[in-house]
């Protein structure tokens, strides 16, 4: 009997974290810029008019603060 052990198993190349596919919500292409990763639109189907508007809400002073100073 033998008292060798048995040699480990050479380790693969492993890449690094694979990133999930994200695709266009309109022309189904996969998507690589960070930005349109996020808003789930390519370059070529972002519209500026798409794009959430902001607008201001009139909303009730906050008590304590004097509106004299703004």
């Amino acid at each position: 009997m033998t008292d060798a052990t048995p040699e480990p198993l050479p380790l693969a190349a492993t890449p690094g974290p694979v990133r999930p596919r994200v695709t266009c919500r309109r022309c189904h292409r996969p998507l690589h810029d960070p930005e349109s990763r996020i808003l789930r639109l390519g370059p070529e189907c972002r519209d500026p008019a798409d794009r959430v508007a902001r607008h201001e809400v009139d909303q009730d002073p906050l008590p304590g603060i004097d509106q004299a100073t703004s």
